[in-house]
């Protein structure tokens, strides 16, 4: 049975996304909110909490919390896959697998996944979606320890980090995340359905295990007008820093 606030907390996401409430505008009070759902100040404290931590709205000590994004922001204060991430957001994930084969490890594979170099890796393009809509192109090379189980899932599995985890027992524990800005190439404008030069976001990941052995490495591009991100800080723990493009 769900839980009230996780009620609550779903229905204030609706009306986000709705933009009852605006991005920039302020959330009513949690005594106007609790005798609005005919719950206690903590129940709504809960709710609030979860979208907080899921970067919809921010708070300040003291005053009302404001929106902060559209149900498709998504935040790096945790690693989610896509379709976790989707899912949290009250979206269906679908996947779709372009292409799929073996190539010997570039010096860059080599580096990113700690393996020799001509290490047979395997190399995936897939299209990611929310609710049918394109909006995530996934270039991913996985280590050869793990290839063949990636290899025998199938194309449209909306979940491999799920399914890896159901099958082998791996859990996806750490990342890296850089993030620029590309214009759109051929391929990409063709499998996202847009412009080609229109502008995408790019985060290119390392992923390991707990034990901190790389699991894979992605090229993720995603359509600008889609998917946002968000990043929690504060003077005493930044988990964001600042780099020169390379």
């Amino acid at each position: 049975m769900t839980a009230r606030h996780e009620e609550i907390a779903d229905e204030l996401r609706r009306a986000i996304d709705r933009e009852e409430y605006t991005v920039g505008s302020r959330l009513p009070s949690e005594t106007e909110l609790a005798a609005e759902y005919g719950v206690s100040r903590g129940t709504v404290r809960q709710a609030v909490a979860a979208l907080t931590a899921e970067g919809l709205i921010g708070s300040r000590q003291g005053a009302r919390r404001v929106v902060l994004a559209s149900h498709r922001s998504q935040s790096f204060a945790e690693l989610r896959s896509f379709a976790q991430w989707a899912k949290a957001m009250g979206r269906a994930a679908t996947g779709h697998v372009v292409s799929q084969e073996y190539r010997p490890a570039s010096q860059e594979d080599a580096v990113r996944l700690q393996l020799g170099l001509g290490t047979p890796v395997l190399h995936v393009l897939r299209v990611r979606g929310l609710d049918g809509e394109p909006v995530l192109l996934e270039r991913t090379v996985y280590a050869d320890w793990i290839s063949t189980a990636v290899e025998a899932i199938e194309p449209d599995c909306p979940s491999v980090t799920q399914r890896l985890y159901e099958d082998k027992g791996l859990v996806f524990a750490y990342g890296e995340h850089v993030i620029d800005a590309v214009a759109a190439g051929a391929q990409d404008a063709e499998l996202l359905g847009i412009r080609r030069t229109s502008p995408l976001l790019r985060v290119r990941r390392v992923t390991t295990t707990r034990e901190g052995r790389p699991v894979e490495w992605s090229d993720d591009r995603y359509r600008s007008d889609a998917v946002s991100f968000s990043v929690h800080n504060s003077i005493d723990n930044n988990a964001l820093a600042r780099k020169t493009a390379e």
